[in-house]
């Protein structure tokens, strides 16, 4: 049997391509995904590795109000340093002084950057300091500064050129020096700016009395457990010690645990589609070539083979099919890797990577996953060859059967769908995503069981105007598509998928958009906003916004900042203003009490925690103290306030300099707006130049970010619809084979061979459509319940989903243009000869 599996591939190797190819695809996919998060997984293990090197011992405030990368921590007392250095084992002690640092680039403007914008003092100490000079020298004076590489590149900057940092306000600069982070051209997209010890007291500090920690080296035979500990008894109250192996360790986890985990889960999400629509591609290429088989496999019973060997046949071909489309795609896999490592760098994500980490663990999982989706997708497939009567032998015997799906199946199939439909709907109703979540999954199976129910009638609808406009070749097109709904169903489903898929993260970057336009809607009516950005550690001081509202064409403006602190024992997001202030240019629509000088809560926050207007909630600061505000509002609108809105006066008290990320400036009756953008936009360039912006321009920069990424996800689904088409000309290529004899009957009784080409090409056009409908469908129903349990707007994208379902129609054609010209190009006589 063993060398009988052998030869029935290489017998039939030309019908299987489209099942190799699906697999190596998939299976490449997902090698690539997997070995990206190792590759990313050991960089940023590295990353924090180098920063902490040969730091021994980090002192920090204790209080912790955000699990946010990069976040920097309240400030101590400086006396700790003097306290110290008198420590036995301290080698060397260095303050550290960090903020709000933002580099301007040769014109001016904001270099941008993904991560925190800081600024601080120059390290002198190398064994403490994971940053290098390569081009100038370090700061020595107060208004020297060494900036990364990658920013400086951004920035068109050179040693020697002046710029300025915003620290927030506006420090004028001359870079000496160009820093590199161990061999990378900067912490990723950190963006760090140093100043000497005393640039950073003066600029950066908001209080002499006041650093962000100290950093200190052991002396030789003291390890970094016995130099914490004995730091720790002179440290000032509120301060901590830490080994520097427990700072790398918190930051890989961080990272790992938020970033890496969801960029991981999104990687295999991706390449589970694909190799799902790989799966109903080499399904369907072996019910086909079983059906094909039905006579040979009778014959194999005949002569005395078992069920169980016939089984074994069919299966020991899936085998082979699944172990070298398996291994060329492990090796296709490493140049996925490389590719999608590519267009992560090309994409923003500030990560240069190095090289690829492969790991045996990688390696089997996608393996095994590559050999066992081959195996399951040719298991019916098997059992139905392992079934044929010995007696079938004796006879004609059709390759595939005309036959209705079973009741059974439709009776079946309808009652999951209504389940999975009630479960959307009411997930959608009641806000909870696992149970839309749930729903949407159960479709997919849905689709498959109803897939055969449903070809049918789908076909007769989708060929009608193939029919009409296309005459012979057009009805002989619906009605080949309609003999046979489980091929047709089979084929279709695989797009089906893919298309869904896509449908899906289109409706969600419309309901992206629609949620963003909502919320300032519903909160900012008319005006412009000063759009600082959504980094934390970016945006402008808050002396603009002042500047602002008093320009003769406004009539108020407030600006509103972000932060952490722990309200009521939990670490949250701020939002930082002056509530009344902002209670001007936005309608919050508050429902309780009125926007004053304290704590104002969103409506949804309230009814979470209990509170109401005059609840006592106590406040903890990131530098360590302690405040009880009381809750003077209640709003509904928080898309822009956010849940918990803190008084800029409190806030100030409590942390360094603040920043405004954005400012909303309501303009006063019959003032000129393009006037009072242009005085705004002139106030604002010794700023960094943030862009001001009306309503739309907002909404279209808030979800830029979107944009960017649903194109990354468009081409690696791609993927996916690529082997969608594959299935679909692979199916058609086995439907023009079994149907050898009745094109030769057509071509004898007058078709021309355009004709026959026509009419495969519509076949191909009916399965497509039928797919792309499905798919479509599917996507933006389950759009629609997890956009709704999410709580925001569903709103589907009309012109990018009628793209859609073009590309469907026009990919049923370009499937369809190898199997036509083979149906075409075969004689006559040798057609109605054959078997």
């Amino acid at each position: 049997m063993r060398s009988l599996a052998i030869k029935e591939l290489w017998g039939r190797r030309r019908r299987l391509v489209a099942a190799l190819v699906g697999v190596f695809l998939g299976v490449a996919f997902l090698t690539g995904t997997l070995v990206l998060g190792d590759t990313l997984s050991r960089s940023i293990d590295g990353f924090f590795a180098r920063a902490y090197a040969d730091t021994d011992v980090s002192v920090r405030n204790a209080t912790q109000v955000t699990n946010a990368p990069g976040r920097l921590r309240g400030e101590i007392d400086a006396s700790a340093v003097d306290r110290i250095a008198r420590v036995p084992g301290a080698a060397n002690v260095q303050p550290v002084i960090q903020g709000s640092g933002q580099l301007l680039a040769k014109d001016g403007t904001v270099i941008n950057a993904r991560g925190p914008r800081t600024a601080g003092n120059w390290i002198d100490d190398p064994a403490l300091n994971p940053y290098r000079v390569v081009e100038g020298r370090a700061p020595r004076t107060p208004d020297e500064v060494v900036i990364d590489r990658r920013f400086a590149r951004d920035g068109h900057l050179r040693v020697g050129d002046r710029t300025a940092v915003l620290t927030p306000r506006r420090t004028p600069v001359t870079v000496v020096g160009i820093t590199r982070f161990g061999d990378q051209d900067a912490f990723g997209q950190a963006q760090f700016t140093a100043f000497s010890l005393e640039g950073a007291r003066r600029h950066v500090g908001r209080d002499p009395s006041r650093i962000t920690g100290v950093l200190v080296r052991a002396a030789e035979g003291v390890s970094q457990e016995e130099l914490a500990a004995r730091i720790r008894p002179v440290l000032p109250q509120g301060a901590e010690a830490v080994t520097g192996r427990v700072l790398a360790r918190e930051g890989q986890e961080t990272v790992e645990k938020g970033f890496l985990s969801a960029f991981r889960l999104a990687l295999a999400a991706f390449g589970a589609v694909a190799l799902l629509v790989a799966a109903f591609s080499i399904h369907n290429t072996f019910a086909i070539t079983v059906a094909q088989r039905t006579r040979e496999s009778a014959l194999l019973r005949a002569v005395g083979a078992s069920r169980r060997q016939v089984l074994a046949l069919v299966a020991a071909e899936a085998m082979v099919v699944g172990v070298v489309a398996t291994l060329a795609g492990l090796a296709g896999g490493i140049g996925c890797a490389q590719l999608l490592k590519t267009l992560l760098a090309e994409g923003g994500a500030g990560l240069t990577v190095r090289g690829l980490v492969i790991t045996p663990a990688g390696l089997l999982i996608a393996a095994l996953v590559g050999v066992v989706v081959t195996l399951l997708a040719a298991l019916s497939p098997a059992v139905r060859a392992s079934r044929v009567a010995p007696l079938a032998a004796m006879r004609e015997v059709a390759t595939e059967r005309t036959v209705r799906p079973s009741a059974a199946r439709a009776v079946a199939g309808v009652t999951l769908a209504a389940v999975a439909l009630g479960a959307v709907v009411a997930g959608a109703l009641a806000g909870s995503l696992p149970l839309t979540g749930g729903g949407a999954v159960m479709l997919l199976a849905v689709m498959v069981m109803l897939g055969p129910v449903a070809a049918r009638p789908a076909a007769a609808l989708a060929g009608a105007p193939a029919a009409r406009l296309r005459g012979v070749p057009g009805r002989l097109a619906r009605d080949n598509a309609a003999r046979g709904p489980r091929r047709t169903a089979g084929a279709a489903t695989a797009l089906m998928v893919g298309v869904g898929v896509v449908t899906l993260m289109t409706v969600f970057a419309g309901s992206l958009r629609a949620s963003v336009e909502d919320g300032v809607a519903g909160s900012f009516r008319d005006g412009l906003i000063i759009n600082g950005g959504t980094n934390d550690t970016g945006g402008f001081g808050t002396d603009l916004t002042d500047a602002a509202a008093r320009l003769p064409q406004v009539e108020a403006a407030a600006g509103i900042g972000r932060g952490n602190a722990r309200l009521a024992g939990e670490n949250a997001g701020v939002r930082v203003a002056d509530p009344a202030r902002l209670g001007r240019v936005l309608d919050l629509d508050v429902t309780a009490g009125a926007l004053s000088d304290t704590l104002a809560v969103s409506e949804e926050a309230a009814a979470e925690r209990g509170w109401r207007v005059g609840t006592p909630v106590p406040v903890l600061y990131a530098d360590g103290s302690r405040q009880t505000l009381t809750v003077g509002a209640v709003y509904r609108n928080a898309d822009v306030a956010g849940d918990y809105l803190i008084p800029r006066t409190a806030w100030n008290a409590h942390n360094g300099r603040s920043l405004d990320g954005m400012a909303f400036v309501k303009l006063r009756p019959g003032a000129s707006e393009a006037e009072a953008r242009d005085a705004i936009s002139a106030l604002a360039r010794p700023h960094g130049a943030p862009p001001v912006q009306d309503r739309d321009g907002y909404v279209a920069a808030q979800t830029a970010d979107m944009s960017t990424f649903l194109s990354i996800v468009y081409g690696m689904l791609a993927l996916a619809i690529v082997i969608a088409l594959l299935g679909i000309a692979n199916t058609l290529s086995l439907s023009v084979h079994e149907r050898t004899r009745e094109l030769g009957l057509l071509r004898a009784v007058g078709a021309t061979r355009p004709q026959v080409r026509s009419m495969v090409r519509w076949e191909a056009v009916i399965v497509a459509l039928f797919g792309t409908a499905g798919g479509a469908g599917l996507g933006l129903f389950a759009g629609w319940g997890l956009t709704r349990a999410m709580g925001d707007p569903f709103a589907a994208l009309p012109v990018q989903l009628g793209t859609i379902v073009l590309v469907g129609a026009v990919a049923g054609v370009l499937a369809s243009v190898r199997p036509a010209r083979r149906a075409a190009a075969r004689g006559v006589l040798d057609s109605i000869a054959a078997p």
